[in-house]
């Protein structure tokens, strides 16, 4: 390297070095006070985000809500102080807004069914039309709720599969919530000249003896109807939707023997056929 380039390159770091320090004599007071500006609303932010997750706990309200809510005042507060700090170092922050204002819009527009989900599920959360155990039905899926998100809300079956549902689907459409339990509806024939008390009085002392029927709501027995066959009976009772179907064959089979033994018969339906010559 000859002595010239050597010289201009020494010139160059001078000026590097001028410029550096020219700014910081400058700037120096405005770049600690956007610092100390920053500082300080991290910690408001983190302040303000406790304080309200704090009277969410003090009023029982849903923890998922709770997290969202904190979270979005911290960044609300986040992002106006970082704002302010930009300004603090003569940054025209008009363009930004304009720049962030554009392109919130786009991000919405772009995400508007995720949106919606989240929308929903503030909803529901606030509202609370079911929470977690409970069992509901929406749009023919049935299930006890697992766990509720912002987004989704997670359902799981006696099969031990989870379904997911998302929450724009749920929010005003027709919802079955039964809690813990759900319906078993069965109906069946006797002969006419069964004695319907005895039969009503055996289905009563069998739901009610067993250990599979939920007796929060008392079972519903009567005559359902009446056909050629014989005269239905109508038979309503709760199990537990965890165990649905496991528990209604079981219910099921105990009122079956339980009629056999006291000799009630249950009539088939008989079709007879004449041959004409």
């Amino acid at each position: 390297m000859n002595e010239n380039g050597l010289e201009q390159e020494l010139a160059q770091l001078q000026n590097v070095y001028n410029m550096l320090t020219e700014f910081l004599v400058k700037y120096s007071f405005q770049l600690v006070g956007a610092l100390l500006v920053f500082l300080i609303g991290l910690w408001v932010a983190n302040k303000v985000s406790n304080l309200v997750a704090k009277q969410f706990e003090k009023h029982h309200i849903d923890i998922t809500l709770s997290n969202f809510v904190s979270n979005l005042v911290r960044i609300i507060i986040v992002v106006m102080v970082g704002i302010i700090a930009l300004g603090k170092l003569g940054i025209s922050i008009t363009p930004m807004v304009a720049a962030i204002g554009a392109a919130s819009l786009g991000a919405g527009l772009a995400l508007q069914g995720m949106l919606a989900n989240y929308a929903a599920g503030v909803t529901i959360i606030v509202t609370r039309p079911f929470v977690v155990g409970n069992t509901i039905e929406i749009k023919g899926v049935s299930g006890v709720v697992k766990s509720i998100h912002l987004g989704l809300t997670l359902l799981t079956n006696e099969e031990g599969e989870v379904i997911s549902i998302p929450n724009k689907h749920i929010v005003g459409e027709i919802l079955h919530n039964s809690f813990e339990n759900k319906l078993v509806n069965n109906h069946f024939n006797i002969n006419y000249n069964s004695d319907v008390d005895q039969v009503i009085a055996i289905i009563r002392q069998v739901l009610e003896r067993s250990e599979h029927v939920s007796q929060q709501a008392a079972p519903q027995i009567g005559i359902n109807g009446f056909n050629s066959i014989g005269l239905e009976i109508g038979v309503r009772y709760w199990v537990p939707t965890a165990h649905y179907h496991q528990k209604k064959y079981q219910v099921n089979l105990a009122l079956i023997h339980a009629l056999q033994q006291a000799g009630i018969e249950i009539p088939c339906p008989i079709r007879e056929i004449h041959i004409e010559k």
